[in-house]
């Protein structure tokens, strides 16, 4: 069979950079003769190897126009001879080798991606993915391009995130005519994140390669019947620093003002393509007056005129300018006033200067004052019967904090507790909780007098942490994923990180408080420091052995869910490459086929302010709950008879409750590949394993969520997994923490055979 995608690799080397790409595609392929077809390429397009996997789909094409980029290209085949290597003149314009590589490609899709960019950790599989997702195999609704998501580097920065994800988002992965989404032209037109289908390429090869790369970028989906849309990382762009690079070859009206001029032409003024044109006709206007404003464009008469002729000529008719200044700007173009353009651009220039003074001024004089309390605040002695506590960023009372902090109140009640809460947050805190909002006064004096500081996350990078101050770090959950330094090789987890930074917020840590021995062993070199290790248990996890039957009825009845119903709680994790949240369920299907003795709770990640939109269909039918704003999640697994999840480390405390878990891995080889895992979930599950929504039906509609296998999976993982809780971990940190306690004389763990944990529902209700 064809591979799913080639990739394509093209172009000359900027200044080592055609190696470098050639490496990160490489260390994507697996080993040679591990899935991968036999044979060899060679130069010339004589060889018939494919870097090919057939676990991902992926062949890779090369295109080198160089002499330096044929040398990494010679050196690269002669590590892996699967690359298909395809021969053009030296100085073949990229174009052309787009083509040249296009017409030697085995794929069903196709990649281009300039020798100068990288491909992301991870990027074949998620290329092979997002296929998955977005591209119906037959029939008239089929997508010819994906649309796919990006980072960016330069010489200082790495992997810094795109602005597109909120927008691909917003699209979901369903094929979609252009018109229907104007906006999606907004995408940062780079055509290494347009992934398209080889029939289509070749249908129009013609007409997408009459331009450079920035046409082509807009070409392929004002072409398409239909594009579709994911969040995936498919490329890092990578810009080099100006000065160590010759003059661009278009730089230019020829490089920026015709290829828009050119895609524009590609639509027909006709009504039906009217909110194309004009939202492609806002772009180039914004984009060239962009070009203009920068320094070494400000005296550019020639590419001012030449924008100017381009913009009057493609104007739509009734086209309205934008309010404000760029409504004035895009006027003063279509106009050609060059002289009237520089006075408003003088104009706002100083505009821009002095409320820029005003604001630095703003900002030092709060600065200073801040700094004041700060001062005070920590020359004032500490208070030794004050902690302050904050969970998840500041969201409330919650989580390992929480449990500590009642606790806290039950056997240290003469230590104060003094919670940290966004503003907009102060209103969900349980009544008469002390708090402090960031940034005022009391929170400076809190933060500067309180002994104890406790937090599932970390505390600000501005905080100076006083000599004598106990930092106690709880986490918030078992590492599946990769976490703190361990993170640095995966862009998509990463985001930008200063990992610097962090290791200073981690230097602050007196304490790290494990559930498992995994998480302590996982800790010391994500989070390399000096704290001392508390292996006591999750404070969290405590009620998972101390609840009785009167709480499981409770909460499901404040739930709605009647006595003899099976609840099942669905609660996928967050993923790096998907700024938004979408169900990879069909919940409405689910539920059918599971009949109406089933009720899904479906809790989104704390990560996603809002819950998509598919939820809201479905509550009256009362089958399908969402529960992403009901807290706490503890009581939500309490409610539930079984857990379905993917990679969420909720996976780890409901298996204190000894009930089924099944994992729902539709994407497992692109999350690992993505984000990094410690360990693979798949060979040691804690339950039954579901690929596809069908697989997930089956089990949950037959008997495979609680059978024999399943309860041994599950048990092998509690023994691993569920070492350190037994209901008592909240006295023991409390006592070791804020009272002083010896390690001898904590009260000891439970072995896992001596505990019992919660009853379950069908339990609780025969109590």
């Amino acid at each position: 069979m064809p591979p799913r995608v080639t990739v394509i690799v093209h172009g000359p080397d900027v200044r080592g950079s055609f190696a470098e790409c050639l490496a990160g595609v490489l260390r994507q392929l697996p080993p040679p003769g591990n899935g991968a077809d036999g044979g060899h390429g060679g130069q010339g397009g004589h060889g018939h190897g494919y870097g090919r996997d057939k676990g991902r789909g992926a062949e890779v094409v090369v295109v080198p126009t160089d002499a330096e980029a044929r040398e990494a290209t010679a050196r690269a085949v002669a590590k892996d001879g699967r690359l298909v290597v395809v021969d053009v003149p030296e100085g073949t314009p990229e174009t052309e080798a787009r083509v040249a590589g296009a017409r030697r490609a085995g794929g069903e899709w196709l990649q281009f991606v300039a020798g100068r960019d990288r491909l992301p950790a991870g990027s074949l599989h998620a290329l092979t993915g997002a296929i998955q997702l977005c591209a119906v195999p037959a029939g008239r609704h089929r997508a010819d391009v994906i649309l796919l998501n990006h980072t960016r580097s330069t010489w200082s920065t790495e992997g810094v995130p795109s602005p597109d994800g909120p927008l691909l988002d917003k699209a979901g992965h369903s094929p979609l005519p252009l018109v229907t989404l104007p906006g999606l032209l907004r995408l940062a037109p780079l055509l290494g994140t347009r992934l398209v289908r080889a029939s289509f390429w070749r249908a129009h090869e013609d007409v997408l390669t009459a331009g450079n790369a920035l046409y082509t970028a807009y070409a392929l989906p004002l072409l398409a019947d239909r594009v579709a849309c994911s969040d995936q990382l498919a490329l890092d762009a990578r810009t080099q620093r100006a000065a160590t690079l010759p003059p661009p070859v278009a730089s230019g009206p020829e490089g920026r003002v015709e290829p828009y001029v050119a895609a524009y032409r590609l639509l027909e003024p006709h009504p039906a393509t009217a909110p194309l044109r004009r939202t492609l006709y806002d772009l180039m206007t914004e984009d060239w007056l962009h070009i203009i404003a920068r320094e070494q464009r400000g005296h550019d008469r020639e590419f001012f005129f030449a924008a100017a002729e381009a913009a009057r000529a493609c104007k739509p008719e009734g086209h309205r300018a934008p309010e404000g200044v760029d409504g004035v700007r895009q006027k003063l173009l279509e106009a050609g006033s060059y002289e009237r353009y520089l006075r408003l651009a003088g104009f706002n220039d100083r505009r821009r200067h002095w409320r820029s003074v005003a604001m630095k001024q703003k900002h030092r004089l709060g600065a200073k004052v801040r700094a004041r309390r700060g001062r005070a605040a920590r020359k004032a002695p500490l208070d030794p019967d004050l902690a302050v506590f904050t969970a998840y960023w500041n969201r409330g009372v919650t989580c390992n904090p929480g449990a500590i902090a009642t606790k806290l109140a039950e056997i240290a009640p003469h230590i104060k507790p003094v919670w940290i809460s966004g503003r907009a947050r102060v209103p969900l805190l349980p009544p008469g909780t002390e708090h402090v909002v960031p940034g005022t006064p009391r929170y400076q004096e809190a933060m500067g007098r309180a002994t104890y500081l406790v937090n599932n996350v970390n505390f600000p990078t501005g905080w100076e942490k006083r000599p004598g101050q106990l930092h106690l770090q709880t986490h918030h959950g078992t590492p599946l994923k990769r976490m703190g330094l361990d993170q640095m090789p995966y862009p998509a987890a990463a985001h930008g990180l200063d990992f610097r930074q962090l290791l200073r917020r981690v230097d602050k840590w007196d304490y790290s408080l494990t559930s498992n021995r995994h998480s302590t062993l996982m800790w010391r070199h994500a989070y390399p420091s000096g704290y001392t290790e508390l292996e006591h248990g999750y404070p969290r996890n405590d009620v998972y052995y101390t609840a009785g039957p009167e709480l499981v009825r409770a909460v499901r009845a404040r739930l709605g869910i009647a006595p003899g119903v099976r609840a099942v709680l669905y609660a996928p994790t967050h993923r790096d490459y998907e700024s938004e949240w979408h169900p990879r369920l069909d919940l409405a299907r689910l539920t059918e086929r599971l009949g109406p003795d089933t009720v899904l709770l479906v809790r989104g990640h704390y990560f996603y302010s809002t819950s998509p939109s598919e939820l809201a269909g479905l509550r009256a039918t009362r089958r399908v709950l969402d529960v992403s704003a009901y807290e706490p999640v503890e009581e939500l697994a309490l409610a539930a008879d079984a857990l379905v999840t993917d990679y969420s480390s909720i996976m780890f405390d409901y298996a204190h409750l000894d009930r089924p878990i099944v994992v729902y891995a539709d994407d497992w080889e692109i999350y690992q590949a993505t984000r990094g895992v410690y360990f693979d979930l798949l060979e040691r599950p804690p339950g039954a394993v579901a690929r596809t929504e069908d697989e997930l039906t089956e089990i949950l509609a037959g008997d495979a969520w609680r059978d024999t296998a399943a309860r041994a999976a599950r048990t092998a993982f509690r023994e691993r997994f569920c070492a350190f809780d037994d209901g008592r971990a909240a006295e023991r940190v409390v006592r070791r923490v804020f009272l002083g306690t010896p390690d001898a004389e904590l009260p000891p763990v439970l072995p896992l055979s001596a505990r019992t944990p919660a009853p379950t529902p069908e339990e609780a209700v025969s109590a």
